[in-house]
């Protein structure tokens, strides 16, 4: 559905911190499903652990969060300012099940479960070949940046 150019339109996000490589569905103001190929080539991977590498479970989260930052802007109409930011505001219930290491692909799928006031709380997975690895429930704030 959309690769990593129409992605770098919504997300202020850039490498080596952009965890999105694509999102294969979306539908406005309910759910989004995205991937993130994990490569050894990730900067990331030179001290954790380079004897055992394994993709940290914050960076999972922060994909979760992308994911869901990328369901909000898709959800409006037209691309955000430059100036709008969604800020991760809060984790909840973060479980972690199976190790994600170099060569898996990540599958994100979020949900928008309630919006108050600018706030947005999503459930969001993460699973590798159809696998559960994390899950969580994530919490984000559309900020406007004052300059």
């Amino acid at each position: 559905m959309d690769d990593i150019r129409e992605i770098l339109k919504y997300l202020p996000h850039r490498y080596p911190f952009l965890m999105i490589d694509r999102v294969t569905a979306f539908e406005a103001n309910t759910s989004l499903t995205a991937i993130k190929n994990v490569t050894i080539n990730e900067p990331i991977f030179t001290g954790h652990f380079p004897q055992s590498p394994i993709f940290p479970g914050v960076l999972i989260l922060e994909a979760m969060a992308q994911a869901a930052a990328l369901l909000g802007f898709k959800s409006m109409e037209g691309y955000p300012s430059e100036k709008t930011l969604y800020l991760l505001v809060g984790i909840d219930k973060a479980r972690f099940k199976k190790q994600v290491i170099p060569g898996d692909q990540l599958v994100f799928d979020v949900e928008l479960k309630q919006e108050r006031r600018g706030i947005f709380k999503f459930s969001a997975v993460a699973k590798v070949d159809g696998i559960l690895c994390a899950s969580a429930e994530v919490v984000i704030a559309r900020n406007e940046i004052d300059e």
